[in-house]
């Protein structure tokens, strides 16, 4: 079978490529474009795969409204409206090209998630090389639908979406032109407590959807993150931030540097663990070969002598026969002489 791939940038992405880090710069920019250029230097630092961004206006996203409907009640931002929350978030369009400019500058691959279709026209203009749909916006088919029409390549967020409501967003961006296709599993809480993740989800998902698949994991540690790789996922898509004590929106549920580091080593550790099937003796262990069991005599014996049980131990070092044999040794008469803590040979028993 045809392991499922992609290809963002130039850079191939599937089970059989180390994992593909995307840092979420989200809205850890906390207003200031100095902060969003540390942000995408910190994720180079890290050995991140990818920023990514987020493009929409509070006026593109939701509506300036104050009616029940638009409070936010409970949890990380209590008390305000949709609007006032995306007023804060959002990141200017005016920073787009600059941050683009930057992320090129520095090596990184950068690409955004789009919220609507005149995002979806700015990041064209800009080049973006691909497409990421949040979670919220996975069953905006119409929105799916656009951005597949470019032919970039697209990651789809899962969270809050049943298996028809994916199967409905796969099949919008493929009879839209999308041939090429991520899906990530994710917990849309913030932060998402890992028990609820579900990671035997991610090899269904691949299963089923015919294609690659990652985690967007919004767990407080790296954990969940690593076990997934294991289940196939090859693509880890964190929050990003420079200081979890920032105060802004997405703050405190992201990782600071020094995690995103160690989830960037520790991924393509766990990636490399997993190698294939192979039951050989491996290069690392070919030293220690010596020190297995194998046959010893305990006694000295003269060559005619019939070996007893009382003769022969199986003890470390390895350079006698193997134990297996020792049954077979047990009654044979030897061929010339030995002495105590000598290795059993076949070569000095008659029969063997």
């Amino acid at each position: 079978m045809t392991e499922h791939a992609l290809h963002i940038a130039g850079r191939r992405i599937s089970r059989d490529d180390p994992p593909y880090v995307i840092a979420e710069m989200s809205a850890n920019h906390n207003g200031s474009l100095d902060t969003a250029f540390a942000i995408i230097d910190a994720a180079v630092a890290a050995g991140a795969s990818a920023v990514k961004l987020q493009t929409y206006r509070p006026d593109t996203i939701t509506l300036d409204c104050a009616s029940e409907d638009f409070q936010i009640h409970g949890g990380l931002w209590d008390g305000q409206t949709l609007y006032q929350l995306y007023q804060q978030a959002h990141m200017p369009w005016e920073w787009h090209a600059p941050l683009f400019a930057h992320a090129k500058k520095r090596g990184i691959t950068i690409f955004s998630s789009p919220f609507d279709h005149s995002a979806i026209d700015l990041l064209e203009e800009l080049g973006a090389p691909a497409y990421k749909i949040a979670s919220f916006e996975a069953i905006d088919l119409p929105l799916i639908r656009y951005a597949a029409s470019t032919g970039k390549p697209m990651i789809i967020s899962t969270g809050m979406a049943d298996a028809e409501e994916i199967g409905e967003a796969v099949e919008a961006a493929r009879s839209a032109g999308c041939r090429e296709l991520a899906l990530l599993h994710c917990v849309s809480g913030y932060p998402a407590p890992a028990e609820e993740y579900n990671l035997a989800t991610i090899a269904d998902m691949r299963a089923r959807f015919g294609c690659v698949v990652g985690l967007s994991d919004h767990t407080l540690d790296n954990t969940t993150a690593i076990a997934s790789v294991a289940l196939g996922a090859a693509i880890l898509e964190k929050h990003f931030t420079l200081d979890r004590s920032g105060g802004g929106p997405d703050d405190s549920f992201s990782l600071e540097p020094d995690g995103l580091v160690a989830l960037c080593r520790d991924s393509g550790t766990a990636w490399r663990a997993l190698g294939r099937v192979d039951y050989g003796r491996k290069s690392s262990e070919q030293g220690n070969v010596k020190f297995r069991r194998s046959l010893y005599f305990v006694r000295d014996l003269k060559a005619g002598d019939v070996i007893g049980p009382q003769d022969v131990r199986s003890v470390r070092p390895g350079f006698g026969l193997p134990p297996k044999h020792l049954d077979a040794v047990i009654g044979k008469r030897l061929l010339a002489d030995v002495s105590a803590c000598t290795p059993v040979k076949a070569n000095v028993i008659e029969g063997l």
